[in-house]
């Protein structure tokens, strides 16, 4: 429904996270009004937004459920991705670890091997430290990209394992004796395939249910095991 994917990203332009005016989604997409308040509706049947009065209301989560909902429909990846903060994807990713008992830390910069790194995010719940890379690409889902940002995943999640123990880095791991260390990449919609060398891809609307399974499927996915300071590959 071409429409429907018109009202859609018209809400993720416009909003930003803030309540708009129905009025204005209207004059947005240039619909009438009847048609706008039908297809409204129906967003908010599906869960996809809170109708308040006369306003649009979009939770983060919402607005990612938005937007995979207008890539669906046929709308451009390049469009769609553009109207998402990097905020709210990585928000997304944390508020799923920590539903699930992870301590999270965002955006941590460590030095290994004279070299300056940055996760996105880690989530420690012992002894398993999951590394999550979160990819918004605004230029189109290719294999390329897919493995590229696992290899460099990969490295990452090697180097913050290889720097532990270490007392002075804010992170919950920090002096486990014991740390499984599990790279993962995060993206707004699926790859044509699920995992790269061992390494798991999953598409953000997935990862409660990837760490829910988690425990389960632990040993099949690669990971960087640390114990009594030596490293081992898993």
């Amino acid at each position: 429904m071409q429409i429907l994917c018109e009202v859609i990203i018209s809400i993720l332009k416009i909003s930003k996270g803030e309540p708009v005016l129905h009025e204005l989604v209207k004059s947005d997409t240039n619909l009438p009004s009847e048609t706008t308040e039908r297809l409204l509706q129906t967003l908010q049947r599906d869960g996809l937004v809170y109708l308040l009065d006369r306003f649009v209301q979009t939770s983060a989560l919402q607005r990612v459920g938005l937007a995979v909902r207008a890539l669906e429909l046929g709308a451009d990846y390049e469009r769609v991705s553009g109207f998402l903060e990097w905020k709210e994807f990585e928000s997304l990713a944390a508020a799923a670890l920590e539903m699930h008992g992870y301590r999270v830390t965002a955006n941590m910069r460590f030095r290994q091997c004279g070299r300056r790194w940055e996760m996105d995010i880690v989530g420690c719940r012992k002894p398993v430290v999951v590394c999550i890379d979160c990819k918004h690409w605004r230029h189109g889902l290719y294999q390329s990209k897919f493995r590229e940002a696992v290899d460099e995943q990969v490295r990452r999640t090697m180097a913050l394992s290889e720097s532990m123990p270490n007392p002075t880095a804010r992170i919950e791991c920090a002096s486990w004796e014991e740390a499984r260390f599990v790279p993962v990449v995060v993206s707004l919609m699926p790859a044509s395939f699920k995992f790269y060398k061992e390494t798991p891809l999953v598409p953000i609307l997935q990862l409660q249910d990837f760490l829910a399974q988690l425990p389960m499927c632990l040993d099949s996915l690669r990971s960087f095991e640390r114990a009594q300071r030596h490293l081992k590959i898993a």
